[in-house]
């Protein structure tokens, strides 16, 4: 299986992360989910995450089938497909959005393959960064790793608490933009707590891999961002992010702005 190009100061991404290690500051980055609640208000929701301070999006590709997501994105996910959101659809509200900030697509790999071969540089050229998918490790289809791998966007690999130091390694190689760490083992969800093992992992995955490494799973206030954003250089927020865009923009700006606060006091 071929790597992926080098991360370069070329990647939007990798721009992010430089301007941010000048500053030394930890990167916020937001997760909602693509039409939802509907697709004016996922327009206004990715406007509201921009102003309240997200130094990179995560757009959740809705899927009928989220194995790795808990009850609040799954609830989203469906809501959205109900709309009648499609991966075209995603697209075009990456387009009609014209962030300032990388856009991530986070999606299953079923989604990306029913959009067709071009169905990444389509992607490229509505104005994404990057794509994350969740369910094709490492080894699992090379043939498809490699197209993801050297598509125009920063392919973003996941990384489980439990991973060896050694398969750190091989999985930083084969990615690029940002390794994102999952904090704890399960779905994703609002957590009251951060794993106690943490600070362990984080070290054990800093010595594999020269990439950025982004936490996330179960952060959602203010305080988690804080303590996980001493110890990585981002910090990822889902979940809570989802149930504010399910009462309104106004509410997604508030908590943006909140967690922004958070990592840099």
């Amino acid at each position: 299986m071929a790597s992926p190009p080098a991360t370069t100061s070329s990647s939007a991404i990798a721009r992010r992360f430089d301007a941010l290690r000048r500053t030394s500051r930890t990167a916020l980055v937001c997760y909602v989910t693509a039409g939802h609640p509907d697709v004016e208000r996922s327009l206004a929701t990715l406007a509201a995450l921009e102003e309240g301070g997200a130094d990179i999006i995560e757009l959740g590709v809705p899927f009928s089938d989220p194995i790795a997501d808990g009850p609040i994105i799954q609830a989203s996910s469906q809501q959205a497909l109900e709309n009648g959101m499609t991966y075209d659809g995603v697209l075009s509200l990456v387009e009609r959005a014209r962030l300032k900030v990388p856009v991530v697509l986070f999606s299953y790999l079923n989604p990306i393959l029913a959009a067709g071969p071009d169905a990444l540089t389509r992607a490229s050229d509505a104005g994404a960064s990057g794509i994350l998918v969740t369910d094709i490790p490492v080894g699992a289809d090379p043939v498809r790793e490699e197209w993801l791998g050297n598509s125009p966007l920063s392919f973003i690999r996941l990384v489980a608490p439990t991973t060896p130091s050694d398969r750190m390694a091989e999985i930083a190689r084969h990615g690029s933009g940002f390794v994102y760490l999952i904090s704890r083992l399960g779905v994703t969800g609002v957590q009251e707590s951060t794993a106690a093992d943490l600070p362990g992992v984080v070290q054990r995955l800093r010595a594999a891999t020269e990439l950025p490494i982004c936490v996330g799973f179960g952060i959602s206030t203010p305080d988690q961002a804080r303590a996980v954003g001493k110890l990585a250089d981002g910090v990822v927020v889902g979940s809570a992010l989802v149930r504010a865009a399910a009462a309104s923009p106004q509410e997604v700006l508030r908590l943006t702005r909140s967690l922004r606060e958070g990592l840099d006091a």
